[in-house]
């Protein structure tokens, strides 16, 4: 049982597509600058929601989305919380998780490398000291990140570590967290 549905298809990725995109990309380069939004409001308590809409991308301002994404943002009780929603913590493992997992698919789809099943988890490591400011030689964010993939596949293990390999060495999330990205913060009226 694959997820191929159609000729030229690979895990629910048209391949010949994806060749397309990418052909067209090294043809005109600054078509591959994207700005990516999100907008945030506070709730009350712990509690805050973002919404994702728009983006730019491809030279021109996307508008495919109907409606906005809504995620709440909260903390658990421990953390004086309420359960509104998975804490930003977490969301970051999810956004890796999604990332690698994308980049995984893809990379398969253009080794025509048909997937079953692919599945991850995710565990990180953070010591609240630093971000409660109770000590300042302990870090604010995660102290690690533990990824582990299973894979369900016809293709050999070795076949599967080399997609695995090229979709961490290919996933924005992943590069982001691991090389660090400038962040401005600024304050507007």
């Amino acid at each position: 049982m694959t997820q191929t549905t159609e000729a030229g298809t690979h895990n629910g990725i048209k391949v010949e597509e994806l060749y397309g995109t990418l052909d067209a990309l090294k043809r005109e380069p600054t078509l591959a600058k994207f700005t990516f939004r999100a907008q945030n409001r506070w709730l009350k308590g712990a509690h805050n929601r973002s919404s994702i809409r728009g983006f730019y991308g491809a030279g021109e301002e996307d508008a495919s989305r109907d409606a906005a994404f809504t995620m709440n943002a909260g903390e658990p009780p421990l953390m004086l919380g309420s359960n509104e929603g998975p804490n930003p913590a977490e969301y970051l493992l999810h956004a890796l998780a999604a990332c690698l997992t994308t980049s995984l698919v893809y990379v398969a789809a253009a080794r025509g490398i048909d997937l079953e099943e692919v599945e991850s988890t995710l565990e990180g490591d953070i010591d609240l000291l630093g971000s409660l400011g109770l000590d300042s030689d302990t870090d604010n964010g995660y102290e690690g990140i533990r990824v582990t993939f299973r894979v369900k596949s016809d293709a050999p293990r070795e076949k599967i570590e080399a997609i695995l390999e090229r979709a961490h060495g290919r996933s924005p999330v992943f590069d982001t967290i691991t090389r660090g990205v400038p962040v401005v913060v600024t304050l507007t009226d």
